[in-house]
């Protein structure tokens, strides 16, 4: 008597495709503290970051958030925070420099003397940089019951208005890290085109 091996060769195949490590969560995917960070478009806009940034995770609020390395003898990192809140949302340039202001403590200065507003076109793009320094005092989150209060801090600020709306790219640090990854943070700013 002959037996046909198909149906049973079949049968096996599908078991064990069935069982396949690709369908287990999470083993295939990025880490979920990775995933969808490494974003460098929005809003009509693209941009290229630093290779030494590292991506960090998924903050609310932000199209991405990047580390720069620290300057010898800082403890704190670099913060590049990109964000992008939709057409016609998020202030105007104005407002939000004034606000970026804000987070610096500087009694002697006025807005205009520390921190100075430079506007440029970049690829047909019109983008607004705005840097200032002193004591950061940003809150550390929308929940913290008081201010995270960082002497010796640095802002660059660039204001890019795009096609569907303004994206604001924020670089907070140590003044010495700042100023050692400003030429990093104006490649990005160099490279913001439309997609």
């Amino acid at each position: 008597m002959r037996y046909s091996y198909f149906p049973i060769i079949v049968m096996l195949l599908s078991l064990f495709t069935g069982c396949s490590t690709d369908d287990a969560p999470g083993e295939t995917d990025p880490p979920a503290e990775l995933h969808d960070t490494a974003v460098n478009s929005v809003a009509g806009l693209t941009w290229e970051v630093s290779a030494i940034w590292r991506a960090e995770r998924q903050r609310p609020m932000r199209v991405a958030t990047y580390s720069t390395p620290s300057a010898e003898g800082e403890q704190d990192m670099g913060e590049v925070a990109i964000f992008y809140f939709g057409p016609g949302e998020g202030g105007s340039v104005e407002a939000n420099i004034e606000r970026w202001f804000g987070q610096f403590e500087h009694p002697d200065l006025t807005p205009q003397e520390s921190a100075p507003l430079e506007s440029m076109i970049i690829n047909g793009i019109p983008v607004t940089i705005v840097r200032t320094s002193g004591t950061y005092t940003a809150a550390a989150g929308p929940m913290a019951p008081q201010q995270d209060v960082r002497p010796g801090y640095m802002l660059i600020g660039a204001i890019a208005e795009g096609p569907q709306g303004a994206v604001f790219f924020k670089f907070t640090g140590p003044e010495t890290t700042v100023q050692e990854a400003e030429s990093d943070f104006m490649r990005l700013v160099e490279s913001i085109r439309r997609q």
